[in-house]
């Protein structure tokens, strides 16, 4: 080969090369596998939500989708991993009200809520509801309330911080009781203890609760919302029972790490939204007490950053501290 084939060879070579590097970097979404890390122990709320949401985006968008489910520091240590994974969108987390609500509000945590994370599409949300273990002898929030004032109670919670836990201390103010904080690695090692009797009452979101109630092993007493429930429409909601300020949605969404690419968001986003609105996919969220709340990627970083403001002001109003 003379110099000049050398060269036009060497040439096509790089073109080639180039043109390779350029359709790998611009391949469709996704091209391999999406993780999408729960925040929690298998079982309950969050982990089922996870479960529906891979289970219908890998349908739709033809690659695997994992749940990875990442427990412990009340949702912090899985925070802490979607935040530092790369920008790319196959890393993803089921972001819920502690990770992204109460946590910011409670305690010194290692992100920002907001600025450390994108917030891609609002899920569902599920009201939380007041339970005792179908062995506890109170059948209202008012025999609970005396019992408790009987004798020393305690109630388990998702972890430090969490909704389930912050519930019951404003749930404590209100009723002034004293009970002893039990917080597990996610909801679904709490609601163990407490149908094992280990613990006497906790908030779950009904979601998380819904089979124990239906099976009669968890007794529901209240749940929070300015209307009671379709699925326990002969429970009183707190608002009823005359307790204000019980308005919380444990609720769930998908986030992913800062500055992802506008067109990976906007292609989960139109996904999830897509999917909740499928009739099948609706009333199998209505029947574990799940509602579907589809929002735009800016509207679901609007409602991140008021629920942290929200949480915020209620625990220093009430100077609510994480302690026991």
């Amino acid at each position: 080969m003379d110099r000049r084939s050398f060269s036009r060879a060497t040439l096509a070579a790089a073109v080639a090369a180039i043109a390779g590097a350029g359709h790998a970097q611009t391949a469709p979404y996704p091209s391999r596998t999406v993780k999408i890390i729960a925040p929690v122990a298998p079982g309950g709320g969050v982990d089922l939500v996870a479960r529906t949401v891979a289970e219908r985006l890998q349908k739709a968008l033809g690659q695997p989708f994992i749940v990875d489910n990442m427990s412990g520091g009340g949702g912090v240590i899985a925070a802490q991993a979607t935040m530092r994974a790369p920008a790319d969108g196959y890393t993803l987390m089921l972001g819920y009200v502690a990770t992204h609500g109460t946590n910011p509000a409670m305690r010194n945590i290692p992100y920002d809520a907001v600025k450390d994370f994108t917030a891609i599409a609002m899920v569902a949300g599920t009201p939380n509801v007041l339970v005792v273990g179908s062995g506890v002898p109170a059948a209202s929030v008012k025999e609970l309330v005396a019992l408790a004032k009987r004798s020393p109670l305690s109630f388990g919670s998702a972890g430090q911080g969490s909704l389930t836990h912050l519930l019951v201390e404003q749930f404590k103010l209100a009723v002034d009781i004293q009970a002893t904080h039990a917080p597990y690695r996610g909801i679904a090692p709490a609601i163990t203890d407490v149908l094992g009797g280990q613990t006497q009452f906790m908030m779950p979101g009904l979601a998380a609760a819904l089979q124990h109630i239906k099976s009669g092993k968890l007794r529901p007493l209240a749940v929070t919302g300015n209307k009671r429930h379709a699925v326990l429409p002969e429970v009183p909601t707190f608002e009823e029972l005359g307790f204000s300020g019980f308005t919380a949605v444990q609720w769930y969404g998908i986030v992913g790490p800062a500055k992802m690419p506008l067109a990976v968001v906007s292609r989960l986003n139109e996904e999830i939204n897509r999917a909740i609105a499928l009739p099948e996919l609706r009333e199998r969220l209505s029947g574990e007490a799940l509602e579907p709340m589809p929002m735009s990627s800016a509207e679901f970083s609007a409602f991140i950053a008021a629920e942290v403001a929200r949480w915020t002001k209620l625990v220093r109003e009430r100077n609510i501290e994480i302690g026991t």
